[in-house]
């Protein structure tokens, strides 16, 4: 018996570590919804995110190429983000995921449903 690895288990593994961690969709989203930011903006829109995860959220999506960074050599210096053209294709999916966001209250529902049979026992 051969051992499958998570990408061919499953090929959109791959895809869901890089877009769906803890802090990237919401990044993401506020890019892809508001257009360029400055840190602060992002910072501001997404009140529970820290600056230190932040940053580091911003330098791997920059690295993926999934968002770009501008510096401005101003006095103070200005920094600006945006998502890119690989990043703006994940809209589709995004926008799916939205639409879907409608099921919310079922699953809801699912949960307590799931949670008083299990009380039960």
């Amino acid at each position: 018996m051969t051992e499958t690895t998570p990408e061919l288990a499953c090929p959109i593994a791959p895809v869901v570590d890089i877009v769906f961690s803890r802090w990237t969709t919401p990044i993401l989203w506020a890019l892809n919804e508001y257009g360029r930011q400055r840190f602060v903006e992002l910072e501001r829109r997404i009140a529970s995110i820290t600056p230190k995860v932040l940053t580091q959220r911003l330098r791997q999506l920059e690295r993926d190429g999934l968002i770009t960074r501008t510096y401005h050599a101003e006095v103070p210096p200005r920094v600006e983000y945006e998502i890119s053209d690989l990043g703006r294709s994940l809209g589709p999916m995004f926008a799916t995921l939205a639409e879907w966001s409608a099921n919310l209250g079922k699953v809801d529902a699912a949960r307590q449903a799931y949670d008083s049979r299990s009380s039960a026992r």
